[in-house]
């Protein structure tokens, strides 16, 4: 099936009367599909962003030696649960942050379409290259506003835990670890986020490459497909990692972790807003533990597995020793 058979759902999501041409955007991970921006005519929209998932055997090879039944069926879960974010959920975010629109989904036999709202025609553009501290700041309050908006809410038709490194769906990752310390304690960093007393649905993949910026400072956000419960914290920290490495981090931690907060209690309010802080903020290490135990087992020399999370996976086996 090629692109071009697309043009009906296309057409239909949008009232376009015809395709004018399509334009190769990126490739879904893992072979898994591919982006596709489509130029309309007869359509109050000029172009929209079509994600079609058309996935491949179980045992095609992933970019990082990954494959296999398992990884397959989280991929397929994934695109299920980001089906089930914009019939759902998504809505509930109208008027508080941005998000790309979804205007349409179809289910094929194999795989998905999604027509989505054209960001870059709406004004924003990608966060490229080394972002400046006034856009790390508005991305920390989008998130903020993300999880005070879901604070609570239990995640029905989403991920159960949220995120894409989730302990529960890696195991031969987890398997994939030297014996050590972190191996051991895995479950039971696991455990402590997921039985945080305040949870809220996070994004689950926030880094830098899944939001964009218009003129005005406003932020907006792409790829729901590890949407689900969980503790804010984790995409705080995950986001952070996506933006910096070590001495640099480590002097501006306390400032941009004050940015989130400060927005999360503007959004929540009180007393409710103190209880949620205290709370997350002793959770930060233990966020980044998780995410460092992740990349251990997946990819051993990744470069974010750096001395700053080193120290932050310190801290944690140090508390869970004691």
């Amino acid at each position: 099936m090629s692109a071009e058979k697309l043009d009906p759902i296309v057409c239909q999501s949008v009232a376009a009367s015809s395709v004018l041409r399509r334009e190769s955007v990126a490739s879904l991970w893992s072979g898994f599909g591919d982006v596709v921006r489509f130029h309309l005519a007869g359509a109050d929209l000029r172009s929209v962003i079509v994600k079609w998932v058309h996935p491949p055997p179980p045992d095609h090879p992933n970019p990082r030696g990954w494959s296999g039944n398992i990884a397959h069926q989280r991929k397929l879960r994934s695109y299920e649960v980001e089906h089930a974010w914009y019939s759902s959920w998504a809505e509930q975010l109208s008027g508080h942050c941005r998000i790309a629109k979804c205007f349409g989904v179809e289910r094929l036999d194999d795989g998905w379409v999604f027509v989505f709202e054209d960001l870059g025609a709406s004004g924003f553009e990608d966060l490229r290259g080394e972002v400046t501290t006034a856009q790390v700041h508005a991305c920390l309050r989008w998130l903020a506003t993300l999880h005070s908006r879901f604070l609570g809410q239990s995640p029905t038709g989403l991920w159960p835990v949220g995120t894409y490194w989730h302990l529960a769906t890696r195991p031969h990752e987890l398997d994939a670890m030297t014996d050590g310390t972190l191996k051991v304690a895995a479950g039971a960093i696991d455990q402590k986020l997921n039985q945080a007393r305040w949870q809220t649905i996070v994004h689950g993949d926030a880094k830098v490459a899944n939001l964009m910026i218009n003129r005005a400072g406003e932020i907006a956000a792409v790829d729901f497909q590890y949407v689900g419960g969980g503790c804010g914290i984790k995409d705080v920290a995950y986001f952070l990692g996506s933006c910096f490495f070590d001495e640099e981090l480590e002097r501006i931690e306390s400032e941009l972790l004050d940015v989130y907060f400060r927005e999360l209690a503007g959004s929540s309010g009180g007393s409710l807003a103190q209880e949620v802080e205290s709370e997350w903020r002793e959770l930060y290490p233990w966020a980044w533990a998780d995410f460092h135990r992740f990349l251990r087992g997946w990819s051993p020399s990744h470069p974010k597995l750096t001395s700053y999370s080193e120290r932050m996976v310190s801290r944690v086996l140090a508390g869970i020793e004691r």
